[in-house]
């Protein structure tokens, strides 16, 4: 039962081979040659990777490779005494710093990435899009917009329009071109709700901005209405002074721009004057007869003074 254990024990973690364990001047070397001399540290440990197969770990003091470590690998064939390379290569340690895990391009890209000159190509089967027209719309066979009556259509429209290609009639993408937002695809549901998540994070109701603003846009004289299914929740601010202006918000979102936040109030009027400086009074020079204590004599003084 002993022996078993230690043959299992054996099979499971071999003795390093003798002479290759002593190979560490050779191992050494090795690794100055596919590093550069004054990189390769100290002599970190042996472990046995089989019979006769032992890798020899060195540190590294390469800059920026903090817990590296070289492993040379070497060998020894049955029954000889020389030790020979197999290879050389710089592994990462328990504590080394390792690059972040490769993520592809179109999910590196962040908002304000995109640059004049640069191409963003959507996929195919990009789930924020589906195609403008799928061609469910068209009358069927039997429909009562048969051929003909679509063709005659046709031709008093080109008579009318100098359109280069006629559209069947009865189809979206003829309404489309009447409309003239005739497009191959489309936003998705999916592809709305996830502008509107987006843009409720950035200026929604949760926003410290809008938690402390005195109103919601709902009110707000500087919000331009949104046309689409998205009008009910959303508009653009017009507001320059605001951190939202040019953007689209939330009709719950709010700051401290808002149209009715600091209404100015009316002007105080000014009292009437007490005195009226703008009309003039009339005073008569001499006192009516009988309207005062003065004789009604003419003075004597007076005539010798020339006074009438």
């Amino acid at each position: 039962m002993s022996a078993a254990t230690t043959r299992s024990r054996t099979a499971r973690t071999p003795v390093p081979d003798r002479l290759c364990a002593e190979a560490v001047d050779l191992a050494r070397a090795a690794a100055e040659e596919a590093a550069a001399p004054g990189v390769v540290g100290e002599h970190a440990g042996v472990v046995s990777e089989g019979d006769r197969v032992v890798t020899h770990y060195f540190e590294s003091k390469e800059p920026g490779y903090r817990g590296w470590r070289w492993a040379v690998t070497v060998a020894r064939a049955s029954r000889a005494k020389n030790v020979t390379l197999d290879e050389t290569v710089l592994l990462p340690g328990a504590d080394a710093l390792l690059a972040p895990e490769w993520v592809p391009w179109s999910e590196r890209l962040r908002p304000g990435d995109l640059g004049p000159g640069d191409l963003l190509p959507t996929e195919a089967e990009d789930p924020r899009l589906e195609p403008g027209w799928t061609g469910e719309d068209e009358p069927p066979p039997n429909s009562i917009v048969s051929d003909e009556l679509a063709e005659l259509v046709d031709a008093e429209d080109a008579e009318l329009t100098d359109r280069p290609v006629a559209i069947s009639r009865g189809s979206i993408a003829a309404v489309a071109e009447e409309l003239g937002t005739r497009r191959a695809r489309v936003l998705s549901r999916y592809g709305l709700y996830e502008a509107a998540d987006r843009w409720d994070e950035a200026f929604g109701p949760k926003t410290p901005m809008a938690q402390a603003a005195p109103a919601t846009c709902v009110s707000c004289a500087f919000l331009i209405p949104m046309a689409g299914s998205l009008k009910q929740a959303f508009g653009v601010c017009a507001n320059e002074i605001s951190p939202a202006d040019g953007h689209v918000v939330s009709l719950a979102y709010g700051c401290g721009g808002h149209s009715e936040a600091a209404v100015m109030p009316a002007p105080v009027r000014p009292a009437d004057h007490a005195l009226d400086t703008m009309r003039v009074d009339e005073y008569a020079l001499r006192p009516e007869r009988d309207g005062g204590s003065v004789p009604p004599e003419a003075d004597g003084a007076s005539e010798d003074l020339g006074h009438s």
